[in-house]
Order: structure tokens, then sequence, then C-alpha cells
């Protein structure tokens, strides 16, 4: 068996397809960042204490606990 020398070893494509991998990910990452949603409007505490109010984020939790 004759081995030939080349200008790639294993190591360098292993690293480049690593590499491009990670870039392939970064990059599917990058338009979501770009739609992110305003924050909420900050609803200011009651004088009196309690501030409990029934945001979307207890609805939806509601409804999953639903049978």
């Amino acid at each position: 068996m004759k081995h030939t020398s080349s200008s790639l070893s294993r190591r360098a494509v292993f690293a480049g397809a690593g590499t491009a991998g990670a870039l392939a990910a970064v990059a599917s990452l990058l338009p979501a960042a770009r739609e992110a949603t305003p924050a909420a409007p900050v609803i200011a505490p009651p004088e009196k204490g309690g501030g409990y109010h029934l945001s979307e984020h207890v609805q939806r939790y509601l409804k999953t606990t639903r049978i």
C-alpha cells in the first residue's frame, strides 16, 4: 500500500468541518435575534400590596392544566 502525501491532513479536514458546522449553527440563530419582540410594558405595583393579576403567562399555564 502506497501512502501519498497531501497538503491537507486529516486533522485539518475535521477542524474545518467543525468550524463550518459551528458557523452554520450561529447563522441559523441570527435571524431569530433580529426578530425579538419588544418587552411588555411594566405595570406599577399596587400601593397597598397584593399585585396579583391574571397575566397572559398565567392564562397559558392554566390552559395546560385543564383536563
